[in-house]
């Protein structure tokens, strides 16, 4: 038998690039789908209290929250006292009923129910400032109230 011999190397073919825009987009609309962006920016520093017992929210959805702390440092000139943060302002308590009238009407009408006030409270606000923020929520007949606290580590508790 003859060999047969080729005159020149055989070049490897180019990689085809076609569907690399798709799977470019794919993972786009994958990291689009999944990550979540924070809604607010905190204007108050938050100290959490610990808390032996701690269970985590079901439908954060379902959610609304009011921030109470000193202000950051980037807002000193407001002075060192507690302040209340809702959505991303600085606001009183005369405001906190319509805040929560507000943050109901977001919600579908089968939600509104179970919507639920978490309470982000630095751990050395005063309890005064915190029962007037609950008689707020009273007045605006929201009932649900969660305070929200970091699980001390050293102690076993459900979660």
């Amino acid at each position: 038998m003859a060999l047969i011999k080729r005159k020149g190397e055989k070049e490897t073919p180019g990689i085809s690039t076609s569907s690399l825009p798709d799977i470019v987009f794919m993972i786009l609309f994958f990291f689009m789908a999944t990550t979540t962006m924070r809604e607010v920016e905190l204007k108050v520093q938050i100290d959490s209290p610990k808390a032996s017992e701690a269970q985590k929210l079901e439908k954060k959805s379902l959610v609304s929250y009011i921030y109470v702390g000193p202000p950051t440092k980037a807002f000193s000139q407001m002075g060192t006292a507690p302040r209340i943060q809702l959505n991303g302002a600085f606001s009183s308590l005369q405001n906190i009923t319509e805040f929560v009238a507000a943050e109901r009407d977001k919600l579908s009408e089968k939600d509104r129910p179970d919507m639920t006030v978490s309470l982000k409270i630095d751990a050395n606000t005063k309890m005064g400032m915190v029962t007037d923020i609950k008689q707020e929520l009273r007045r605006a007949n929201a009932l649900s109230i969660n305070y929200a606290a970091a699980k001390d580590k050293g102690t076993t508790g459900g979660m």
